[in-house]
């Protein structure tokens, strides 16, 4: 007869070797020295990114990323398989949390739930191929978009349906598509953002407005400032005019003040 203490000792041995064997890695790779495939892509993931915080400023349970790698799963690090989306966001999870990546056992096993890849001609095919799959059979992302920021007519996206399987989305009479994790339509926009002029993908709110950048929305607070004050001016104009008809000086009114 096997004593206990032999059996218990050889389950022991038995889950110490499968952990060993499935434990997370520590020496995750967070920086390949890849570069973003053109100037204007790096801007059109930067617009993506700040203009979420912006329009998410609200809350404090979301993260987004850009370019960063994403672990999840040995496989994919065995296969060196680290780039990340160009874009993505999580929602309910901690926004004051600094993070180098998304690694997926690290963050209790969620995955993106937007993604957006900035297509070019050496990515496409991978973009709305194998990665798609993954994004959609692994990660079960729930809203999926392509881009390609210097073919303004590229845009395309997908949702999960009940059987988590990708369903195109159907656009509007605008062209836009919608997000229905993050409540914005996704759509292209016509500008300069970083002095280069050109067709940007941005999101836009359930009304059709414009998620603006920081300093868009710094900007659009200061003209309101000066369409306040003008507004005052013209005001006090007016009023000192209206005085003067009346026999009034405005100045001695000033002064008995």
């Amino acid at each position: 007869m096997i004593p206990v203490e032999s059996i218990g000792q050889g389950i022991d041995r038995e889950a110490k070797l499968f952990f060993e064997e499935h434990k997370p890695p520590t020496d995750l790779i967070f920086d390949d020295g890849a570069e973003m495939e053109s100037n204007r892509h790096r801007i059109a993931m930067t617009v993506l990114i700040r203009s979420v915080e912006q329009g998410l400023a609200h809350r404090n349970d979301f993260f987004v990323g850009g370019n960063m790698f994403i672990y999840y799963s040995a496989k994919q690090i065995r296969n060196q398989d680290f780039r990340g989306p160009d874009f993505f966001a999580v929602l309910g999870v901690d926004s004051n949390t600094s993070r180098q990546g998304w690694v997926v056992w690290e963050e209790n096993g969620r995955y993106p739930d937007v993604i957006v890849e900035l297509l070019s001609p050496s990515t496409a095919n991978q973009d709305t191929g194998k990665k798609k799959d993954i994004y959609e059979q692994v990660f079960r992302t729930p809203d999926y978009f392509v881009f390609d920021p210097f073919e303004p007519n590229s845009l395309q996206g997908w949702r999960l349906d009940a059987n988590l399987r990708y369903q195109p989305l159907v656009a509007n009479e605008r062209g836009w598509l919608w997000c229905e994790t993050l409540g914005f339509w996704l759509g292209t926009w016509e500008g300069i953002v970083d002095r280069e002029t050109a067709t940007w993908v941005r999101f836009f709110d359930e009304s059709g407005n414009l998620v603006l950048l920081p300093e868009e929305a710094a900007q659009q607070q200061a003209e309101a400032a000066q369409q306040q004050a003008e507004h005052e001016r013209q005001r006090a104009s007016r009023l000192e005019a209206r005085l003067r008809e009346l026999g009034e000086d405005p100045n001695d009114l000033t002064l008995n003040q």
